[in-house]
């Protein structure tokens, strides 16, 4: 059958109109696989005849045609978005080919549409939609207007659960590639996928350098002072978090960080004794150490569908998305291919948790990590953080017979040993730290309380094992546990050297702010969050206590300390909760 412009002419129109109605705006069915004639569909400037179609109207004719290949190309042409993002300073400073931010990002793309096959494309192709992200050197928080430096636009409308980015396994950094690239007799089965990592990262940044396979990738990783992490201020800036629990876990994560180094690298038995040649001692320097796990704790994405199961990697790319706790977006990895063919390989998968307009950022959920955790690990708090919490100290000193002794007027607790053996058996100490929220309290504080108020009134001869803690014990014993909340609060508080209300002052004296450092703008935020987190917390526990008719004065109440501090004589180092939660993550933190 022979076909003529008058039949072919209705058939690109139907196909036109399909199109659109099925959401490929991208997938051209009809054009041929050769990049000239590709372009067609997103060239700068039409034909005059294709123009003038373009103009007419007509349904069904050639105008329509024509404005379906253009809508097919998601209505820009190539180089448009970029430009839209210089004009909104959303490539920096430096415009044009002396940025060197651009430039990393080029080199970026390049790599991984060289080695990894991934499709970054603006332009489609057969099978293929145009890649629907595009790299900003320059994002700012919309509340806060600080820099959160690279980040990830849409480059056009994004429908929910579309699949954003593919990135090859192997393209990523891990601990089975540390172990290749600097031999498993230094890194040996079972180390540490973060100390593995980080002993590549340096190897592929400082060693090797632009003879490193990763170079690209590395050469768009940011420097310490970008990120900012609390574990890399200096003394002076952390000052200005004077009061806040993040210090002791700054103070932690500092000193284990040195013992990680010396143990693995600079020890008499470290890595750069005895292997020179792979661990360079000019290169495998303390600072360097510092700056691979500040990439590590603010990039690295544990990924839980991989076939040997849960590993830590860098991932090229997907690691400039930013963080928003209001964000569904997720990274995972599944085995390669496509519905009906698999090829054994595995690719890191990430998929859109809702629609996007053109130019919007793209965000991902880092976790549900409080300002503590986000400040200490990624150099950055969220005004409106719905996960943000204060860790509050609650220490109890159990009456036994020897502190009754040694203290004149104490009477023993009849139960003081009791409980602590209760305690050993849970894997509780007498001082913990519980996270406190904006308005509630975690369930876990409430049950160590009542555990640790129990009187022998409660028990009538039962022992303590008996007892459900998560329930009410009775009248007086709440009383007691909400009490010594307030305690705990009201110390807390106590801690830091302003009130609220200065910080309030300071933050609204916009020039006076402004000429502070980022570590300190970010620090008298964070403290002024947590006391505004504290006063909600206190109000609503005696609000509670007044609506449960505890505040009666006759209630018999049991014996307690709350003090918020570490116990006269005792010697061990405190764990704080955010402690607790960064070796549940995995991190290398022993902070007992």
């Amino acid at each position: 059958m022979a076909y003529t412009h008058r039949t072919i002419r209705p058939i690109f129109a139907m196909l036109s109109l399909l199109l659109q109605i099925t959401s490929l705006p991208t997938m051209l069915a009809f054009a041929p696989p050769n990049h000239q004639q590709r372009q067609l569909v997103h060239s700068p400037s039409l034909s005059p005849k294709l123009a003038q179609l373009a103009m007419a109207g007509g349904e069904g004719g050639d105008a329509e045609w024509v404005k379906a290949l253009l809508e097919a190309g998601g209505g820009t042409q190539p180089g448009k978005f970029e430009e839209d993002m210089k004009m909104k300073g959303l490539l920096g400073p430096n415009r044009g080919k002396g940025n060197p931010k651009l430039n990393a990002n080029s080199r970026l793309i390049s790599w991984l549409e060289t080695e990894g096959q991934v499709y970054l494309s603006e332009s489609s192709t057969w099978g293929e939609a145009p890649h629907p992200m595009a790299i900003s050197t320059e994002t700012v928080d919309e509340i806060t207007n600080e820099s959160s430096g690279r980040g990830l636009l849409a480059r056009r409308s994004i429908n929910d659960g579309d699949e954003l980015l593919k990135i090859p396994f192997n393209l990523c950094l891990t601990r089975r590639s540390a172990r290749k690239a600097l031999g498993k007799d230094a890194l040996p089965d079972g180390i540490n996928e973060y100390l593995a990592i980080a002993c590549q990262l340096i190897h592929e940044k400082y060693v090797l350098g632009e003879e490193s396979f990763w170079a690209p990738y590395i050469g768009v990783l940011p420097e310490v002072s970008e990120v900012n992490p609390t574990f890399t201020w200096p003394d002076e800036d952390l000052e200005f978090l004077k009061g806040s629990p993040i210090v002791a876990a700054t103070r932690s994560l500092q000193m284990k960080l040195q013992r990680e180094y010396r143990d693995l690298l600079s020890g008499e038995n470290g890595l750069i004794k005895r292997f020179p040649s792979r661990f360079p001692a000019e290169h495998y320097t303390y600072e360097n150490w510092v700056w691979a796990f500040t990439m590590l704790f603010s990039r690295a994405i544990r990924l839980r569908n991989l076939q040997v199961g849960e590993r830590l990697a860098m991932v090229p790319y997907a690691d400039l998305i930013n963080h928003s706790a209001f964000s569904q977006t997720f990274i995972d990895a599944r085995e390669s291919g496509d519905w009906l063919f698999k090829n054994g390989e595995e690719e890191v998968i990430l998929y859109a948790d809702r629609g996007y307009r053109q130019m919007e950022q793209i965000y991902i959920s880092y976790g549900q990590k409080s300002n503590a955790e986000l400040l200490l690990l990624y150099g950055f708090a969220l005004e409106r953080n719905p996960y943000n919490s204060v860790d509050v100290t609650v220490s109890i000193s159990p009456r036994t017979a020897a502190v009754a002794a040694a203290n004149e007027g104490i009477e023993e607790d009849p139960l003081a040993q009791e409980k602590l053996d209760f305690l050993k058996n849970v894997g509780r100490e007498q001082t913990v730290d519980f996270p406190c929220y904006a308005d509630r309290y975690p369930v876990e504080m409430l049950e160590y309380l009542r555990l640790m108020m129990l009187t022998p009134e409660d028990t009538r001869g039962k022992p303590v094992s008996d007892f459900d803690f998560s329930r009410t014990i009775s009248a007086a014993n709440e009383a007691s546990v909400l009490q010594s909340v307030v305690t705990a609060v009201k110390y807390q508080l106590n801690l830091y050297p302003q009130t609220e209300e200065d910080d309030a002052a300071i933050i609204k004296d916009k020039g006076m702010f402004r000429l502070l450092s980022y570590n300190q703008r970010m620090a008298v935020r964070h403290r002024r969050n947590e006391k505004r987190l504290l006063k909600r917390t206190l109000a609503a526990l005696e609000k509670q206590i007044r609506s449960k008719g505890l505040d009666e004065e006759d209630l018999s109440r049991a014996e307690g300390s709350t003090l918020g501090e570490v116990l006269k004589g005792e010697t061990r180092k405190q764990k704080t909760a955010l402690e607790d939660k960064l070796e549940k993550m995995g991190l290398p933190v022993d902070l007992r």
